[in-house]
């Protein structure tokens, strides 16, 4: 499996959602960067089930524990390995999932793949893969601020199905993110989320939305021509979260409404640097950042594993009706904010180490 992520800084996640347990392996990151366990766990606490009443109740504290690679307080330059164990697994309130095909779910795709799929919770393919990432992420995060001290990497929920937020990306603060259980900003717009959150759970349903991020304080220069676009690699690692169906930087698709005089960022010049006047390119032109705020957006689907009955068929090939058991999130968003940040992160770390290693020789 495609399972590992990155050039220089490279994870490799690992487990399965009711297996003994999760994790990931971190290899290339930097030498002498103090670290613990209290450095990763508030991201995995973000990222955790059962933190309010919109997720899935499944109560797991997601206490990790650093296996290798740091010594004395301090990482060794080595191949880290943290470890999250399940704790609350109940494999079987999948036991229909062995013979049926959940529909808009990879059951049906990864038995035709490997003709065999741990069906218990989805396996590989269920989100708890994801605390690996964000425990990477957050190693990356310790590595970007002792780089770049003042960047900031923020996402948040910016729309719940029909419901859009209002919030500007330049002066969103994280406490303003944190202050409710779907992490938007906005509180007219994160009460009335809350709301049809919990409606659409009742009715044994799921919804999806939208997460915007931004990234402040970032240096021109990152990103690899051609086919290591800065957005190329953000896109790719923003897709390969579990639920994301679409990807868009800058003006996005709103862009191609607009002619080329009403898109273009033009250059200025302020407090003796190279600025642009608009940002409809996100912050990054011919996949190299520009130094102006990164700008993107993620949409995610709706849940697929519902609890209403709907049509499938069986690993046999026959046609029948499923009516979803186990414990899932009637919406990914309020949780998949810390997984978007984490990505960002490796991404940036990546392209950051990439940069240095090229650019050696004096200007």
């Amino acid at each position: 499996m495609a399972s590992t992520h990155g050039t220089l800084f490279r994870i490799s996640t690992w487990g399965e959602s009711h297996g003994g347990g999760v994790g990931v392996v971190i290899d290339g990151c930097p030498p002498r960067l103090p670290l613990s366990e209290a450095d990763l766990q508030p991201d995995l606490d973000r990222r955790r089930p059962g933190q309010s009443d919109i997720v899935t109740p499944r109560k797991e504290s997601d206490t990790c524990k650093i296996l290798s690679g740091v010594f004395r307080g301090v990482t060794l330059g080595t191949p880290i390995s943290v470890f999250v164990p399940n704790t609350d697994a109940r494999p079987e309130a999948y036991s229909e999932m062995e013979t049926h095909f959940r529909p808009s779910h990879a059951d049906f795709t990864y038995q035709s793949k490997y003709g065999v799929r741990n069906w218990e919770g989805g396996g590989r393919s269920s989100a708890r893969e994801t605390i690996g990432r964000v425990a990477a992420g957050a190693v990356a995060k310790k590595v970007l601020h002792s780089i770049y001290p003042g960047i900031e990497i923020l996402a948040w929920v910016s729309r719940i199905h029909d419901i859009a937020s209002d919030v500007d990306p330049a002066t969103v603060k994280p406490d303003q993110i944190e202050a409710n259980a779907v992490r938007c900003p906005d509180d007219r717009a994160a009460a009335l989320m809350t709301e049809r959150i919990k409606a659409v759970r009742s009715e044994g349903d799921s919804i999806g939305g939208q997460i915007d991020a931004v990234v402040r304080g970032m240096p021109p220069g990152l990103g690899e021509p051609v086919f290591d676009r800065l957005e190329a690699d953000l896109a790719k690692a923003m897709l390969s979260l579990p639920a994301t169906k679409g990807f868009e930087i800058g003006s996005g698709f709103s862009g191609t409404w607009q002619k080329g005089s009403e898109h273009n960022d033009a250059y200025v010049m302020r407090e003796g640097s190279v600025h642009t006047a608009s940002n409809r390119s996100g912050g990054v032109q011919g996949g190299i950042s520009n130094g102006e705020p990164l700008l993107f957006r993620v949409a995610f689907k709706p849940t697929a594993t519902i609890a209403k009955m709907q049509s499938t068929v069986t690993i046999g090939g026959e046609e029948s009706r499923l009516a979803a058991r186990g414990r899932h999130d009637p919406c990914v968003l309020p949780r998949a904010v810390v997984m978007v940040e984490a990505m960002t992160a490796l991404v940036l770390v990546d392209h950051a180490m990439r940069q240095r290693a090229q650019d050696l020789l004096p200007r």
